[in-house]
C-alpha cells in the first residue's frame, strides 16, 4: 500500500463515523446532562439499522442523558459490543450508578447478547460496580467474552461483587443450557489486592474458559497470586497472563510455576516486577523446560533474581521456537559477568536475538527511592540522600552514534539531559524512511522504569516534534513506511519487522496524545491496529493501551 492508499483510507474514515455495524461517538467530548443534549446521539442510534457496537468512549453521560439512550437502545436487540470506556468524566461518582443501572436496563430489555463489554477508565469504585451488577446477572450477559474494568478504582468490595456477579451469570448460563465463556478478562489499577483477587480467582475457577487475564498493578500478594494460580489451572485455554508490578515473593511464583506445569497455550507471560526472587525464576524455568511449547513473550525483570537463576531461566527457553521477548536483565541481580553469561546461553541456541536490552550492569528498583546499578551480583547498599550512588566501574562515554547502532536503555540514560536534542540533530527529518528508523531505535529501549520510560518519551517528542512541524515532511509517507517496519503493512521492500512491538506500541500510545501529532493519522493508525496481527497479539497489553488512547484522539 503506497502513501497514496493511505491518503484515500484517510479520506473514507474521515467520511464516517459507521462501519460493520458500529455506531462511534467516541472523542467527541460531549457534555450529554439531559435529554435535550442527548437527542442527536439517540436519533443517530435510533436510525441505525443492526446497531451492533455502540463507542461512547472519551463522551461525559449524566443521569438522565443515560436514561434516554437507553430508552433508544431498548430497541436494538442486535448490539453485541459496548465500548463504554472514559464516558463519565467531570461527574460526580453519586451519578455513575445510577447511569449505569438506567444503560444495564436498556440492553436487558432489548433482549441483547453481548459479547464486550468495556468500562475502563470511570473511576467509579466499588459503587459503580453495582451499577451493572444486575446488567452481568442477566442474559444479556449470558454470551460475553471480554470484560474490561481497567482503571475504575473497584477496590477490595468492588472485586467481591464482581466476582459474584460473574459467578450467578455462569450459574443462570449453565441452567440454559450455555454457559458463561468469558475469554478476556482486564482489570488493571484497581486495587484489588489480595481478597478481591481472591474472591475473582474463585470466579475464575467457575467460569474456566478464559484465555487473556490482564490483572497488573493492584497490590495482590503471594495470597492472592496462590489463589489465581489455582484458579489459572482450572483454566487450560489462557495464552496471557499479566500480572505485572504485583508482589509474587518466592511463594507466590513456586504456585504459579506449579500451574504453569499444566498449561499448554500460553503465549505471553508478564511477571515483570513482581519480586518473584531466585526460588521463584528456578520454579518458573523447571515449568517452562517442560512445557509452554508456544511461549512467544516472557518478563521477570525487577524480580530481584541472581545470576545462576536467570540462567537456568534463559536454559529453559532453548527450546522454544515461537520465543520473541526475553525479559530478564532489568532489575536483577546479574552483575556484569552474569550479562555476559546470559549473552552467551541464548546465543548458543542461536537466540540472542529475543533478549531485552543488556548491559554490563544490573538495576534494582527499591519501594520508595530511586534507581541504583550495580556490577556485583549482591544488592548494594541503597545510596545515602545527596550523594551519588557508588558503582564499581564508570561506564564508558556514550555518543549518539553508538546508540543509534546498538541501542540500550543504559546507552540513552549515559548521553544525559541533551539526549533528546542529540537524537533529533542527528537524523535527517526531511527523510520518512530515517525518522521511521530512529523512532524504531529509541522506542526499542523502552521500558516502565520511570528514568528510561521519560528519557525514551522525551526523545521521541524532540524528534516527531521536529519533523511534524517541518512543511516539507511526508506525514502519510511515514505512517506507511512505520506500519511496514512494525509488520503491520506490506511492502514489495524486502524488509525485515520488529521483533518486538512492545516498547513501539508504548511509544506510540505517547506520541498520539501530543499537539505536534497530526489528528488526520489517528484514525488511519487505528485502522490497522484494529486487524487482526500475531506481531500485535503477542503484545496485547500495549496494543490495548495504544487502542484506548486513539479512541479519545
Amino acid at each position: 500500500m503506497a502513501s497514496e492508499d493511505i491518503a484515500k483510507l484517510a479520506e473514507t474514515l474521515a467520511k464516517t463515523q459507521v462501519a460493520g455495524g458500529q455506531l462511534s461517538f467516541k472523542g467527541k467530548s460531549l457534555k450529554l446532562n439531559t435529554a435535550d443534549d442527548a437527542k442527536d446521539v439517540i436519533k443517530e442510534i435510533e436510525d441505525f439499522d443492526g446497531l451492533e457496537a455502540l463507542r461512547l468512549e472519551g463522551n461525559t453521560v449524566g443521569v438522565e442523558a443515560a436514561r434516554v439512550i437507553a430508552k433508544a437502545l431498548e430497541k436494538k436487540p442486535e448490539l453485541k459490543r459496548c465500548h463504554w470506556s472514559d464516558m463519565f468524566t467531570g461527574r460526580l461518582r453519586s451519578e455513575i450508578p445510577p447511569a449505569l443501572i438506567s444503560l444495564g436496563e436498556g440492553l436487558i430489555t432489548a433482549g441483547a447478547q453481548l459479547v464486550e463489554l468495556d468500562l475502563s477508565d470511570n473511576a467509579f469504585g466499588p459503587d459503580g460496580v453495582r451499577g451493572f451488577e444486575a446488567l452481568l446477572k442477566s442474559s444479556a450477559c449470558f454470551t460475553l467474552h471480554e470484560l474490561k474494568l481497567n482503571n475504575c478504582g473497584m477496590g477490595i468490595g468492588g472485586g467481591k461483587i464482581l466476582a459474584a456477579a460473574l459467578t450467578e451469570c455462569h450459574r443462570k448460563s449453565s441452567a440454559q443450557g450455555k454457559p458463561l465463556a468469558l475469554k478476556v478478562f482486564v482489570a488493571g489499577r484497581n486495587r484489588l489486592e489480595n481478597d478481591g483477587a481472591t474472591a475473582l480467582a474463585e470466579a475464575f475457577g467457575i467460569i474456566g474458559t478464559l484465555e487473556e487475564v490482564h490483572m497488573p498493578q493492584n497490590g495482590i500478594n503471594h495470597p492472592g497470586v496462590t489463589a489465581l494460580a489455582q484458579a489459572f489451572a482450572i483454566n487450560p485455554l489462557l495464552r496471557v497472563i499479566n500480572l505485572n508490578d504485583n508482589t509474587f515473593t518466592e511463594k507466590g511464583a513456586v504456585a504459579m510455576a506449579k500451574t504453569l506445569k499444566t498449561l499448554r497455550q500460553v503465549e505471553v507471560i508478564n511477571f515483570g516486577d513482581c519480586l518473584v526472587r531466585s526460588k521463584g525464576a528456578i520454579a518458573i524455568a523447571d515449568a517452562i523446560h517442560g512445557g509452554l511449547p508456544k511461549l512467544k513473550e516472557l518478563n521477570l525483570s525487577f524480580g530481584e533474581i541472581k545470576r545462576e537463576a536467570a540462567l537456568s531461566v534463559a536454559e529453559a527457553v532453548a527450546d522454544k521456537t515461537e520465543l520473541e521477548k526475553l525479559d530478564l536483565n532489568a532489575g536483577n541481580m546479574l552483575g556484569e559477568e552474569g550479562c555476559e553469561q546470559l549473552q552467551e546461553v541464548l546465543e548458543g541456541f542461536n537466540m540472542a536475538a529475543v533478549l531485552a536490552s543488556l548491559s554490563g550492569l544490573s538495576e534494582g528498583r527499591p519501594s520508595g527511592q530511586g534507581v541504583w546499578t550495580w556490577t556485583s551480583p549482591e544488592p548494594p547498599v541503597p545510596p545515602v540522600p545527596q550523594e551519588p550512588a557508588p558503582v564499581l566501574s564508570s561506564p564508558p562515554p556514550a555518543d549518539v552514534s553508538t546508540f543509534l547502532a546498538f541501542p540500550s536503555p543504559e546507552k540513552l540514560l549515559r548521553l544525559g539531559p541533551k539526549s533528546s536534542m542529540l537524537i533529533a540533530q542527528q537524523t535527517d527529518t526531511s527523510d520518512p524512511e530515517k525518522v521511521v528508523s530512529a523512532f524504531l531505535k529509541v522506542s526499542s529501549v523502552f521500558k516502565d522504569e520511570a528514568s528510561v520510560r521519560t528519557a525514551v518519551q522525551d526523545a521521541v517528542d524532540a524528534l516527531m516534534k521536529k519533523a511534524f512541524s517541518s512543511s516539507a515532511f511526508n506525514s502519510n509517507a511515514f505512517l506507511t513506511r512505520l506500519l511496514i517496519h512494525m509488520g503491520l503493512l506490506k511492502s514489495e521492500d524486502k524488509i525485515k519487522a520488529v521483533a518486538n512491538l512492545y516498547g513501539p506500541l508504548m511509544a506510540l500510545t505517547h506520541v498520539v496524545q501530543q499537539d505536534y501529532f497530526p489528528k488526520a493519522l489517528a484514525p488511519l493508525l487505528l485502522a490497522f491496529m484494529t486487524k487482526p496481527n500475531g506481531a500485535l497479539e503477542s503484545c496485547s497489553f500495549a496494543r490495548h493501551n495504544l487502542l484506548q488512547t486513539l479512541y479519545k484522539v
